[in-house]
């Protein structure tokens, strides 16, 4: 069993078919025995995963800020609502309390939250896996603009290794147990490239 963390959207905007992703994440999770950590909210895809994991009977942990929790969108249901003071503090309770991490589709919120867990494996603060579940291809544009920075020489190859692709919420879940895991990068690897 691992404590897995999802980023996810808490937009209302977005289509339904991101809710099922969504939800089927959130119910393989809980049927290979993991718990969840969430952002704590009850919207969107974050609440999708979070009610899915829990109808599967599974565990799940929310750490919300307590301006969102003011502002009546917190997961009230999770077995833990951790309530912390700031985004940066939420952050850091759910990377603490995660093994691993899966991303689905998102805004901006859950971009800087994939970059930050993502840039701390490559520069080997962590070794946790670190999986971009995206059946719909929302983020094509963003890999191809990845692959542009490293034939640039911004970004070391070695980076693009540290994260992996996922089509499916079954595949998501395997990869994120360590299954066929991103290698950690060599001490010293570092996410852009020196002068």
């Amino acid at each position: 069993m691992a404590a897995i963390c999802v980023f996810c959207s808490s937009s209302e905007l977005i289509g339904r078919d991101h809710l099922r992703v969504a939800a089927d994440l959130g119910s393989e999770m809980a049927r290979r025995g993991h718990v969840l950590v969430s952002g704590g909210g009850s919207v969107s895809m974050m609440g999708a995963v979070a009610r899915a994991a829990r109808a599967a009977g599974g565990h799940t942990i929310g750490v919300i800020p307590r301006v969102l929790l003011d502002r009546e969108v917190a997961d009230h249901d999770a077995a833990e609502l951790v309530v912390v003071d700031s985004i940066r503090e939420r952050k850091g309770v759910m990377d603490a309390r995660s093994d691993a991490f899966i991303a689905l589709a998102g805004g901006i919120g859950t971009l800087e939250e994939l970059f930050e867990v993502w840039t701390a494996r490559t520069l080997g603060i962590h070794d946790k896996p670190i999986v971009v579940l995206d059946p719909e291809g929302l983020f094509d544009q963003l890999r191809a603009f990845l692959d542009t920075l490293v034939e640039q020489g911004f970004v070391r190859a070695a980076a693009l290794e540290a994260i992996v692709w996922a089509d499916g919420a079954e595949e998501a879940v395997m990869l994120a147990e360590g299954s066929g895991a991103a290698p950690t990068p060599d001490e010293g690897e570092l996410l852009e490239s020196e002068p």
